[in-house]
């Protein structure tokens, strides 16, 4: 960006500009919430530069066959030494099927390499097992027989209180619990011999039989330009602890992502951001090369706007700001191209309006330990919306926004600072109507002169025309 004149000011003491987080490429694993059933499920994300990608794992047919892998039907020949070499947990009475919880390394289950830990049964022996109770299907599974054919299918989206591994199955050194329960693995009901039967051979795919893996496969893939990223639920006030939300600027969404800690989701709510900014400042760059000097973007991101009043009653709504030459705007959606600059939802002149931070700086004006400033407050205090700042706009009315880190808030601070510098530098001088005793008066603020006030007919300064007069009203958006 261009910009005539001196850098402004640097920001006060203690207050660093900007706290500048690199972008990063990052994997790791989450749970995925679904808010309609309360269930929350394993997936895996990878994060770029440009994308944040959600996987989820399934089982894919990858040689052998082409017909799709969502059921598959397995004959286990029964061991004397493992059995079916599987644990099994869930039931109807859970919500949720029966599912493959442990498979045993080199026992019958293993061998055929056609069943996963997270399948579903379907059928046992041919008989529906989808509704039925955990116990049932113990029962089902012990008295079988020593050949036993099942049908499972994979449950994609296993609910996370199943505890299921995620990854290849392994060797597992204990083959189940000794009693069985839908929340633990029924291992040693399934796994040891059914009534006198002689050794069979071990079970082990057969060469023309397809063979499947399991693979984390995309799910949702999201664009980070102009995207946005929210710890609250949509329109609400409080912040969720451990979980944000990614929306894309064509509004498909990650869904609630829930992390196992408030720092594993710090760490993965900066990097995210870091990458979204990392972008939107190259958004600005190319939107520079068509405006002219004296119009350049200096800050846009998304925030939320409180609406309402204080109490219980406040809800919030996505905005998207920008400062721009000598405008502050408000959008519901993004600027991509130039006839979006005059569709915004609301313009200001950046002279006549005035920036205050609410939260985040601590008492004595000291600088924020590095963990609030880039990060979180601590999860336990439940705080509200904690990086709040409001922009007056005149006669009594202003715009309260929120963001999501303290480094965004820093930037927000320093790039008003910024423009407005630049704007009052650009424009020199400007003029207000003011009254004293009922006379009309012309206050003039310049740059380099400082302040003067004329009678607005004859032009005559005022203290020539009012030798008592000390103070006058100002007919502007802001009362001194």
């Amino acid at each position: 960006m261009s910009a005539e004149g001196p850098f402004p000011p640097a920001a006060p003491r203690g207050r660093p500009g900007r706290l500048l987080v690199p972008a990063r490429t990052k994997t790791g694993t989450a749970l995925l919430h679904d808010e309609g059933s309360g269930h929350a499920y394993d997936i895996r994300l990878k994060l770029t530069k440009e994308v944040l990608t959600v996987q989820k794992q399934d089982v894919i047919c990858v040689s052998g066959s082409n017909h799709s892998a969502n059921h598959r039907t397995v004959t286990l020949r029964r061991q004397r030494v493992g059995g079916l070499g599987l644990s099994v947990k869930g039931g109807v009475e859970h919500g949720v099927p029966v599912v493959i919880s442990k498979i045993f390394k080199d026992h019958a289950a293993h061998q055929t390499g056609m069943l996963f830990v997270g399948d579903a049964l379907l059928q046992v022996n041919g008989i529906n097992v989808e509704n039925a109770t955990h116990e049932e299907v113990v029962h089902l599974l012990r008295n079988a027989g020593d050949e036993v054919t099942v049908t499972v299918e994979y449950l994609r989206e296993a609910p996370s209180f199943l505890k299921l591994p995620l990854g290849s199955p392994g060797p597992s050194s204990e083959p189940g619990s000794g009693t069985s329960s839908p929340l633990f693995d029924s291992g040693l009901h399934l796994n040891g011999n059914s009534s006198n039967t002689a050794p069979s051979s071990p079970s082990s795919p057969v060469s023309h039989e397809p063979k499947y893996e399991k693979r984390w496969l995309d799910a949702v893939s999201l664009p980070l330009s102009m995207a946005r990223v929210s710890r609250c639920r949509a329109g609400a006030e409080k912040v969720r602890s451990s979980a944000f939300e990614v929306q894309a600027l064509d509004g498909a969404s990650s869904g609630i992502l829930w992390f196992y800690t408030a720092q594993e989701s710090a760490d993965w709510l900066r990097a995210v951001s870091a990458n979204i900014s990392d972008l939107t400042l190259q958004n600005m760059k190319m939107a520079n090369k068509c405006c002219s000097p004296c119009d350049q973007v200096v800050h846009m991101g998304w925030v939320s706007e409180r609406l309402g009043g204080a109490g219980s009653s406040q809800t919030f709504r996505s905005k998207f700001l920008a400062l721009k030459g000598s405008s502050f705007y408000i959008f519901t959606s993004p600027p991509v191209s130039t006839l979006d600059w005059v569709r915004a939802e609301k313009t200001y002149n950046l002279c006549e309006v005035l920036f205050k931070v609410h939260k985040f700086w601590l008492p004595d004006d000291c600088w924020a330990q590095a963990s609030l400033c880039l990060g979180l407050q601590d999860p336990n205090r439940g705080d509200h919306r904690p990086f709040c700042f409001s922009v007056l706009v005149g006669h009594g009315r202003s715009h309260v926004f929120s963001v999501e880190l303290g480094s965004e808030l820093a930037a927000w601070e320093l790039s008003f600072q910024r423009a407005t510098f630049l704007d009052v530098q650009r424009t020199g001088s400007k003029t207000y109507v003011c009254s004293w005793q009922g006379d009309t008066l012309c206050f003039t603020v310049d740059f380099a002169l400082g302040f003067t006030c004329f009678d607005s007919k004859t032009k005559r300064r005022a203290e020539q025309l009012f030798p008592s007069m000390n103070s006058f009203t100002i007919d502007s958006p802001f009362q001194h």
